[in-house]
Order: structure tokens, then C-alpha cells, then sequence
């Protein structure tokens, strides 16, 4: 296994890695909108939608792998009426249209608006 960490995306703010490199594989850890030059969350589901994408396309670069790879992701709403608009941002990074969950939860960390994961091919 080969731990993923980068500069260009927000680091851990716990006990965790950015992501991993095992067997091919690549998974990122949840990523909030949380701009990795300044710490600063932007307003918005669409802004924080395009920061959470930014971040994870950053994990990927980092090793080796791009947005094009992704195979699954799994994405967090505080809020299931931000769905469409989430989904407009989310279409244009993840061109691929790789499998997908998504949840509405009760709280996401730093109280953000979206978090998203995934597993690419490395």
C-alpha cells in the first residue's frame, strides 16, 4: 500500500490519509469544499460542489490517476434538495458517469454542504 498525500488538496484534519494505492486500485478519502491555499470553505452548494471536485481531482493527480479513471463514488448532501444542482457541478468532473451513491446525512464535517469519495484505477 502506498499512502496518497498532496499539498494541492486539503489535508486530514483526523486520523486518516488522503487515500491509498493498493492492488491497482486508488481510494480517496471523503473530500469537503475546503480550499487547500487558504482554508476557506466557499458559499453554496454549486461552489462547494466544484471545491470538493477540485480536491479529489487533486488526490487523483497525486497518484497517478485522473478523474477519468474513477469507477465509484459515494457523495454526501446536507441536503437531498441540493441534489440537482450538486449533480450539474458533479457532471462535469466526472465525465466518466463512474457508479454512484448518494446519501443525504444529518451533518458533514465543518458543517459544509457536500463530501464526496471515490475509487479510481490507478
Amino acid at each position: 500500500m502506498k499512502v496518497i498525500d498532496t499539498k494541492n488538496a486539503p489535508g486530514a484534519i483526523g486520523p486518516y490519509s488522503q487515500g491509498f494505492i493498493t492492488n491497482g486500485l486508488v481510494f480517496t478519502s471523503g473530500q469537503i469544499p475546503v480550499n487547500p491555499e487558504n482554508g476557506e470553505v466557499p458559499e453554496g452548494i454549486t461552489a462547494q460542489t466544484e471545491q470538493s471536485c477540485k480536491n479529489v481531482a487533486a488526490i487523483l493527480e497525486a497518484a497517478g490517476s485522473g478523474m477519468d479513471k474513477v469507477v465509484k463514488t459515494t457523495c454526501f448532501l446536507a441536503d437531498i434538495a441540493d441534489f440537482a444542482a450538486f449533480n450539474e457541478v458533479y457532471a462535469k468532473y466526472f465525465i466518466s458517469k463512474p457508479a454512484r451513491s448518494c446519501f443525504a446525512v444529518r451533518d458533514l464535517p465543518k458543517g459544509v454542504l457536500c463530501e464526496i469519495e471515490c475509487i479510481a484505477e490507478a
